[in-house]
């Protein structure tokens, strides 16, 4: 007999993510037919690598100052028109077990293969918490070698700060079979949250997940950000995620 479902932990009545209702989708137990694309888009042109690294030193403003919430671009973009930051969007999803380690996919689109799988060191259950009541900075720091050649999200692991606190590590891997169930499972949503339904009772509570629009900065070859973009363009990123080496 199905568990019944519960809903994940409450969003304030004002959050734009309150009002995605979760897709009907089938359960994980049972993978659909794995249909995602490979990507498509290529590197960043040698004017867009010469231009991001003109700007690293900004990109390490946000880190330094993590209380600010308020977005200031620097193309004289308005915070309405939803490309804070002049980068490149993406799709991220944030997903796991209520009690487990939380996940973060991205993808160039819900229904490419995955670009980066990360696995972070922080319950899903309070880190989709913590976004519903306010901004979450996670700064991923690692170690800077002599010639690094390595592109920073290729690194296998980091340290990783949410809000100023070490909270373990965070750790790049392949994307696991169940991992490509859960993005078949949401290729129709571009954004949202809510429970992906399973068949049995998960020993770590429901899965849960969060989807929405990304920017990904470049900042320099050390340097890399990732900005979740709420869903009504009228407020900055409820998640930062940072990319360091020092």
């Amino acid at each position: 007999m199905a568990a019944a479902e519960t809903q994940p932990p409450p969003l304030p009545a004002s959050s734009p993510w309150s009002q995605n209702p979760k897709p009907t989708t089938p359960t994980v137990n049972r993978p659909p037919h794995i249909s995602l694309q490979p990507s498509t888009k290529k590197g960043p042109s040698r004017s867009k690598k010469l231009f991001w690294r003109f700007r690293a030193v900004f990109r390490s403003f946000p880190i330094i100052s993590p209380s600010c919430k308020i977005p200031v671009s620097l193309h004289g973009n308005r915070i309405g028109d939803g490309h804070l930051h002049g980068g490149t969007r993406m799709t991220g999803t944030l997903f796991g077990c209520r009690k487990a380690r939380v996940n973060l996919v991205i993808q160039e689109s819900p229904i490419c293969l995955p670009m980066l799988v990360l696995e972070l060191g922080i319950p899903t259950g309070k880190l989709l918490q913590d976004m519903g009541m306010g901004l979450v900075r996670i700064a991923l720091e690692c170690e800077k070698k002599p010639g690094e050649k390595t592109k920073i999200v290729d690194e296998p692991i980091w340290a990783l700060y949410c809000n100023g606190k070490k909270s373990g590590y965070g750790v790049r891997r392949e994307p696991t079979g169940d991992d490509l169930s859960v993005m078949q499972v949401l290729h129709a949503a571009s954004m949202g949250a809510g429970v992906i339904p399973n068949e049995t009772e998960l020993p770590d509570g429901d899965l849960m997940y969060m989807r929405a629009q990304f920017e990904r900065v470049v900042g320099s070859r050390d340097s890399e950000t990732y900005y979740m973009m709420n869903p009504d363009g009228n407020n900055g990123p409820e998640l930062s995620v940072f990319f360091v080496r020092v």
